[in-house]
């Protein structure tokens, strides 16, 4: 079994950044990236927030990064310990992914002797605006000691500065308030610390950050301990930010950080009580999968019943910190399994900002709901008309992610579709769920085209999941997601009786008799691209007719590492080498729609042209071997999307814009594979069906999940399966 902790031994200032992604700490409400306390903006420390956002001048909009409540440093006979400017003898850190807890140990020679410094820091995820650190000072020589900790407001910004202003607070609790370019908003970071020591204690303000020194000179080998808070609130979420942050520290140096840390082990304790999985014969799996699980734990938004998850989570401003379709495809099913509550909440996300969309869609002169790309607050879609920069020219080139990535708005209705499937909650339903589905539907409807010779619709110029083949006709994922959209609006309308009567009086809008016959004309009559002579369906039209060069050698196309293989002229537009799972996504969505050998072919046809340039591709491959009865070839996809936050690598770089940061729809994805491709899992009706396809290795696979508002818990072994109802 696993120990459920990831030590790195050493120091490497080649693994600052990625480091800062793998020891990542959360709570839903903000992210703090895994760095070194002592470390700046120049290293990527980062306390970035859920759910608020700033624009600068022509910059990218992107969500705001709060000032560094867990800044220390370390100041012995007058020197400055610092990494990565002074590397310690020893040195390590470690991640308890079991209750989010990160550590870390340094050891110095100096002149006189040696200092070790070691800390333990966390964001509580019983209290989602408190973070507490604990650190010890030993030393082996009567040293004179300086801990120096405080409020960094020089934050890592992509495309900022975001602060307007910085003020600063000087009392036994320090402070400092920022106040955002576009909209005012006030975020204020308040600290304070508890010591049981003689010490004397001074506060300054220095290049953006206020600061208190703890003097004092150390026994030998004696002990010293400093426990210390922060608390974070902003103007959006309550009125007087900085009294609440100043209160938060106050209660917490009260109850003292033993109190802090229990409780925030405890709500730990009661999340990974579902959400657990088992696997035995496979530790390695084991590890990946949970620590996975663990990362979206950290930024589940718990603390709202309206608030979705960034596609890089909490890890930073990287793709402005927006929304994507990644949400409800590749996360969603942990929180339905897990809790259904948290599901909601990223379903009602959609749900309140189906306005954006509808604007979107108007904007375009189409008709209902085209859901942002990229989406921010209220629905905005932060998505530019030049999201990729050209290495070689250094000027943004021109992409149409924004404009072609039709299918986002059936992913939004998947999702509903699946909240319902998993939940038997239609409270949604009455909660502006239909509202939003007919206003999709009615998007799609827009889109349709029919030839004069032809007696069935298309969607034409579009870009499917594989980015790298723009403004495409017929992309079979599309239309097929387009129908769905169209089926799941005529069951909508046919329950129209059974919703509130908010509900229905929105609904009294539409010609719903008029729309049923509409959407379902629609839905008979879409073109669905069909398996050719080989029995492999060709991802958009004119796909067979591309050059069918390998993945290897499209990459010897390339001039520059950096390069983006899409757009225009990118080395893969015109090859059949794709970026991501497509088909394969189509055929796992709708499997039952195909027999056995027309998957396996699509499988092999499509695996050897795709590049995985996204970390959701994977775990679509590892789906479909599964449901092929492939588990073993199943197992390395998998084991990819439950590594990437584990293993350093992975892409950094579009073009020139930096795009590192943990990835969640991976570890979402993994979950999936785990559950629906190895247990087999699947539901119909009131049935929980589980057909196990484990790995060989695999000795047992056991996990529990929420269904219809009742939680069983699934035990695959070698004596069999057993389902047990717990509540």
């Amino acid at each position: 079994m696993i120990d459920w902790k990831l030590k790195e031994e050493g120091f490497d200032k080649e693994k600052i950044s990625y480091l800062g992604n793998k020891f990542l700490t959360g709570n839903g409400y903000m992210g703090v990236r895994g760095t070194l306390a002592e470390y700046g903006k120049e290293n990527l420390a980062a306390i970035n927030l859920a759910g608020i956002y700033d624009k600068v001048g022509d910059g990218w909009r992107e969500p705001l990064n709060a000032p560094n409540g867990f800044y220390t440093y370390l100041v012995v006979d007058g020197e400055v310990l610092k990494l990565p400017d002074v590397n310690p003898e020893v040195h390590y850190t470690e991640l308890d992914y079991r209750n989010g807890i990160f550590t870390r140990h340094s050891e110095w020679d100096t002149a006189r002797g040696k200092i070790t410094f070691d800390s333990e820091r966390f964001v509580s995820m019983s209290d989602v605006h408190l973070g507490g650190m604990k650190f010890k000072v030993t030393a082996d020589f009567h040293a004179d000691v300086e801990v120096v900790y405080g409020i960094d407001g020089d934050v890592w910004d992509i495309n900022g500065p975001h602060y307007d202003k910085l003020e600063y607070i000087e009392n036994d609790v320090i402070g400092i308030i920022g106040t955002t370019h576009e909209k005012g908003y006030k975020v204020a970071v308040c600290g304070g610390d508890k010591t049981s020591f003689p010490c004397e204690k001074k506060i300054n303000v220095h290049d953006k950050k206020v600061l208190k020194s703890i003097n004092f000179v150390t026994d030998i080998n004696k002990e010293y301990v400093i426990e210390r808070f922060f608390g974070v609130y902003t103007s959006k979420d309550c009125e007087n930010c900085v009294e609440e942050a100043s209160k938060e520290v106050t209660v917490a140096l009260r109850n003292g950080y033993e109190d802090a840390i229990e409780k925030h082990k405890d709500k730990w304790n009661s999340l990974w009580e579902n959400s657990q999985v088992i696997v035995e014969g496979d530790d390695k799996a084991m590890e990946a999968l949970n620590y996975s699980l663990y990362h979206l734990h950290c930024i589940a938004p718990r603390h709202t019943d309206s608030l979705s998850i960034a596609a890089r989570g909490l890890s930073g401003q990287t793709y402005k910190g927006a929304v994507f379709w990644d949400t409800e495809m590749f996360i969603l099913d942990f929180f339905l399994m897990t809790e259904p509550k948290v599901a909601k909440s990223l379903m009602k996300y959609r749900i309140d900002s189906l306005s954006g969309a509808k604007e979107k869609a108007k904007s375009y002169g189409l008709d209902g709901a085209f859901y942002a790309w990229e989406s921010q607050e209220g629905g905005f879609d932060a998505c530019s008309d030049y999201n990729v920069v050209d290495v070689f020219t250094k000027r943004p080139m021109r992409t149409f992610f924004k404009d072609k990535q039709v299918h986002i708005s059936s992913a939004v209705v998947y999702g509903i579709g699946k909240y319902l499937k998993t939940t038997g909650d239609t409270s949604i339903l009455s909660e502006g769920g239909a509202h939003t589905i007919i206003e999709c539907a009615l998007f799609y409807y827009s889109l349709l085209l029919k030839r004069a010779v032809r007696d069935y619709y298309e969607i034409h110029d579009v870009i499917g999941p594989d980015e790298y083949h723009e403004r495409v006709n017929n992309n079979g994922y599309t239309n097929r997601m387009a129908k769905y959209t169209f089926e799941e609006a005529v069951n909508v309308i046919n329950l129209k009786d059974e919703l509130s009567e908010e509900e229905q009086e929105i609904l009294s809008q539409y010609d719903l008799d008029d729309l049923k016959n509409k959407f379902t004309d629609a839905a008979e009559n879409l073109f669905i691209p069909q398996p050719n002579e080989n029995g492999v369906i060709p991802q958009f039209d004119g796909y067979f007719d591309l050059e069918d060069a390998s993945i290897d050698e499209v990459r010897s196309r390339l001039l520059d590492p950096k390069e983006y293989w899409g757009g225009a002229y990118g080395v893969a537009s015109h090859t059949q080498v794709i970026k991501q799972a497509d088909v394969v996504t189509w055929l796992n969505m709708f499997s039952k729609e195909f027999d056995l050998d027309t998957m396996l072919k699509n499988l092999e046809y499509y695996e050897t042209r795709t590049e995985h340039g996204s970390s959701l591709s994977a775990c679509m491959y590892a789906l479909l071997a599964c449901k092929c009865n492939r588990p073993d070839k199943a197992y390395d996809f998998f084991m990819k999307s439950a590594s990437a936050d584990i293993k350093q690598g992975g892409k950094e770089w579009a073009g020139l814009v930096y795009i590192g940061g943990t990835h969640p729809a991976a570890a979402g994805g993994a979950y999936m594979v785990a559950l629906q491709g190895f247990g087999g899992l699947s539901f119909d009706g009131d049935e929980i069906i589980v057909k196990p396809n484990l790995p060989e290795s695999w000795n047992r696979l056991c996990f529990r999940v929420n269904y219809n508002n009742r939680l069983y818990e699934i035990d695959i072994n070698e004596a069999g399966v057993t389902k047990k109802e717990l509540s």
